[in-house]
């Protein structure tokens, strides 16, 4: 395989999704952004990253990340309730005399305080999380970590991605959050082509069934990983069949690689099998954006 540094591309990004945890998104993350030599990983799973394990990366600088939430001033306050009759997210209420503010379905909007005639509204800064970013051979390390207890993770998701040092880089890989909710929306919004991994089981078809309507609904040009393949069956594969889907790829169930992943190794680093497998796999990715930016210039 070339030197992905060696193609005509810019940006290009990568997002790997599943239905669920467990299935391999990880696993396929890490060698896909340690196979391209030069990349930046992007762990937007907020609410467990774990791929900062496999890359072990050391002096990670931290960053926190706020929110705007509003603070009402009880005496300046006349009742008037138009800060609530503008929330469409229910974040405010009148209860007692007072402006009651539910931070945790607050969307930091502002509105609140812009419509209050008495400016008894303005905001306070919350901290939901941080960001890390360190350094792994030629891998940079960008990671989300979302406070236990909070409910959206897309501030975090957000401020990943306004990094510079995201964007200087010609490959991103982004791990994706498990399942199909906003955060995985906001994760893969951006990309150019998606990574779809499923199980060989009638519980991963249906996982995979989840996240492939998703990328549907984003117009989104995507290919599907098999892993954890055997010789029997797989109703995964036969989905695939079915609804004309492109297999990129076939990681077999081997206790091996299992073994690896379970020690958080790299098994690009270990295996010269994985080590073309997923070169070979990258470079199949590369050319489908390639040609999908020639036959979509508008997608």
């Amino acid at each position: 395989m070339k030197d992905f540094m060696d193609r005509e591309v810019t940006n290009m990004k990568i997002a790997v999704l599943s239905g669920k945890g467990g299935t391999g998104k990880t696993l396929v993350s890490v060698n896909l952004a340690t196979a391209a030599k030069k990349s930046a990983y992007i762990d937007c799973d907020v609410e467990e990253p774990n791929g900062y394990l496999f890359f072990k990366p050391e002096g990670a600088i931290e960053e926190e990340v706020s929110v705007k939430i509003p603070k009402v001033d009880d005496k300046l306050c006349n009742g008037c309730r138009k800060c609530i009759n503008f929330c469409k997210y229910n974040a405010l209420a009148y209860i007692k005399d007072k402006v009651i503010v539910f931070d945790e379905i607050c969307h930091s909007c502002g509105g609140c305080n812009l419509v209050c005639p008495e400016n008894a509204i303005t905001v306070k800064e919350k901290v939901i999380g941080r960001i890390q970013k360190a350094i792994s051979d030629q891998v940079t390390i960008h990671t989300g970590i979302l406070n236990i207890g909070e409910v959206s993770g897309i501030p975090i998701i957000k401020k990943l991605f306004s990094d510079k040092e995201v964007e200087a880089n010609k490959l991103i890989i982004i791990d994706s959050p498990p399942g199909s909710a906003c955060n995985v929306m906001e994760s893969i919004k951006n990309a150019d082509y998606c990574i779809l991994v499923a199980e060989p089981t009638l519980f991963g078809v249906y996982n995979l069934n989840m996240v492939h309507e998703l990328v549907k609904l984003f117009n989104k040009p995507f290919g599907v990983v098999l892993n954890k393949c055997m010789e029997s069956e797989n109703p995964a594969e036969l989905f695939c069949v079915e609804k004309d889907i492109n297999i990129l790829a076939r990681i077999p169930f081997d206790t091996y690689l299992g073994k690896l992943n379970s020690q958080a190794e790299i098994a690009v680093k270990k295996n010269k099998r994985y080590r073309d497998m997923f070169s070979s796999l990258l470079d199949k990715i590369i050319k489908e954006v390639q040609h999908e930016a020639t036959t979509h210039p508008q997608r």
